[in-house]
């Protein structure tokens, strides 16, 4: 079997499984995510990703992508079941959100999670090279790193997590505490979104395991594990590209033209999940609608929900009750023709995000918790004149970073319907600075900025970091 130099393993591979126009099934690169961050090193190097593909039974053999040689991992419906939705999303996702929702827990989910990462592991170790750099993605795998160091304690190992890492008081309440900790550890260097996540980490290794812990290394028997912060980011590049192409430029146009040229478009796009704060927000435009600071015929608010998780029952009753709630706003404040909200439960292609990114003058951001919020990113990156107003809740990652969007918390009704006003009402002075100086940090700390930081911090040779910059 060939090895690699390289290995990213990740839940799911960066593939999407499409039907050709002649019906043929075709498995094409998914577009943005880890893939693009990792595109400037991976075709230097023989590479390897190691995921699911999306469906159970036995694994598919994919084609190479870019040169990235696909290996998958298979799932049983019962995996599924019991793994994905169970322990990574009815468990750890509530958990690691503030318990926005309350986390379940159940013991075989726990089997399941053991037993699906050690699967990742084996294949991880069967194709990883002697001395390889693997790099292990999110909290579907956190015992991967540790599983894999006991089976070839020669590799580098790295850690990434996406999401947030919750406060102690918040950890502690899970049953096997101990043995996620000491998973994620077996890395050499574990990765968050924020400082106060690194710290979260660090303090609880500290307490659950008793070993010597600092914000920035932690000492297990003989070896010492750096952790840190490096926020993930987009292909800024790509998306100005794409937010500047005539299709996307006559879309947008269009969006604008079937709303009925608004004076002001308001957009939000979220998956549909309890921690976006979609209902929060809907409550809040609804009483600006009640109290007459937004009319129909000026303003028209576009939610965007994607799909998800949609055979976990606790997914399935908040689309139940979001699409309640628009229906009585529309039904309370809409005219014949004009709706107060146009609600869309449906996926866009990346050429239709950018489209409504362009045409959106605001774009409202308000989860009650998130690791990073990529899509305040891609709204800033997609704003090629510089125009655009950006509220942002301060409870998403991308806050640090975003400083000059209009920064709010969603759980604060009052506050939130002031920001949306101020927002509304900014000069365009004060929105063009704004964005200027949001679309020039992204400039330089985009996807790949991000891959060359963690990835040079985890390499202690150089190779890597070289093969990073090669031509």
């Amino acid at each position: 079997m060939r090895q690699s130099s390289l290995v990213v393993v990740a839940n799911r591979l960066p593939v999407d499984d499409t039907v050709a126009p002649d019906g043929a099934c075709e498995w094409r690169r998914s577009p943005g995510g880890l893939v693009s961050a990792l595109h400037p090193i991976l075709h230097h190097t023989p590479a390897t990703w190691v995921g699911w593909a999306g469906g159970t039974g036995p694994a598919p053999s994919l084609p190479d992508v870019d040169g990235v040689r696909m290996h998958t991992v298979a799932l049983t419906a019962e995996d599924v079941r019991e793994h994905y939705e169970g322990f990574a999303n009815a468990t750890l996702w509530p958990l690691y959100h503030d318990a926005v929702e309350q986390p379940v827990y159940h013991r075989r989910w726990w089997e399941s999670y053991q037993r699906v990462n050690q699967r990742f592991a084996e294949a991880a170790a069967e194709i990883a090279e002697p001395g390889a750099v693997v790099w292990v993605q999110d909290y579907h795998l956190q015992l991967v790193p540790g599983m894999l160091r006991e089976l070839r304690p020669d590799l580098l190992i790295g850690f990434f997590l996406h999401v947030p890492f919750p406060p102690p008081e918040l950890f502690m309440q899970l049953p096997r505490r101990a043995e996620l900790l000491l998973g994620m550890l077996g890395a050499d260097l574990v990765g968050f979104q924020r400082a106060q996540a690194a710290h979260n980490f660090a303090q609880l290794c500290a307490k659950v395991l008793n070993v010597p812990a600092t914000d920035r290394r932690i000492a297990v028997e003989d070896r010492v594990v750096r952790i840190g912060a490096f926020p993930v980011s987009i292909d800024m590049a790509e998306m100005e590209q794409l937010a500047r192409s005539p299709e996307v430029v006559a879309r947008a146009r269009q969006f604008r033209a079937d709303l009925g040229e608004p004076q002001h478009m308001i957009l939000s796009v979220d998956r549909m999940d309890y921690t976006k704060g979609i209902e929060h927000r809907l409550k809040a435009y609804s009483e600006l609608l009640a109290d007459g600071h937004v009319k129909v015929r000026d303003s028209v608010m576009v939610q965007v929900v994607v799909p998800s998780r949609e055979r976990v029952e606790q997914y399935q009753v908040l689309r139940d009750r979001v699409e309640h709630k628009v229906g009585r706003i529309n039904g309370e404040f809409g005219r014949v023709g004009e709706p107060a909200i146009h609600y869309l439960n449906q996926p866009f292609d990346r050429a239709g995000l950018a489209a409504l990114y362009r045409a959106a003058d605001i774009m409202v951001v308000t989860p009650l918790r998130d690791g990073m919020n990529l899509v305040a990113k891609e709204y800033v990156a997609a704003r090629v004149d510089n125009t655009g107003a950006l509220v942002l809740s301060e409870f998403a990652g991308a806050a640090a970073e975003l400083t000059q969007a209009y920064l709010v918390n969603p759980h604060d009704l009052d506050g939130l319907k002031l920001t949306l006003m101020h927002a509304k009402e900014a000069s365009p002075g004060d929105v063009t600075a704004r964005m200027g100086a949001m679309r020039e940090y992204l400039r330089a700390h985009d996807i790949q900025a991000w891959a060359r930081s963690y990835l040079t911090a985890l390499d202690h040779t150089g190779s890597l970091a070289a093969r990073l910059t090669a031509d």
